[in-house]
């Protein structure tokens, strides 16, 4: 038997249409909006063969909070590259770049570079 999930996202705007608060929620996890400072949404479209994105963030969201978004981000995107493609190379040369980015923006220690 198929069942459906929804996820819903809130966002609430100042005045010039930037994010102020942005929540989230999943009926199949029991619980109510829960607060994020940033989102990164991607979704394929088979007729365009193209990517739709929508990417928020509060006004709230340090730029070192930024960066751990993003290198975490692209961590998840190279472990997802190789369990839908089976591209281990490939993925290890992503994973290569993600500690690249994590050299250059000091998330790791100097001692772990």
């Amino acid at each position: 038997m198929n069942s459906t999930s929804e996820i819903n996202i809130n966002v609430t705007l100042d005045p010039n249409k930037v994010p102020e608060k942005i929540e989230w929620k999943a009926t199949d996890l029991n619980k109510g909006f829960e607060p994020v400072k940033g989102m990164l949404l991607s979704m394929w479209d088979p007729q365009t063969q193209n990517s739709l994105r929508i990417d928020l963030w509060t006004k709230e969201m340090s730029i070192e909070e930024m960066k751990l978004f993003f290198h975490q981000t692209l961590v998840t995107m190279a472990d997802t590259f190789e369990r839908s493609t089976g591209d281990v190379r490939l993925s290890e040369d992503m994973r290569d770049f993600c500690f690249y980015f994590a050299k250059r923006t000091n998330i790791i220690s100097e001692e772990e570079k």
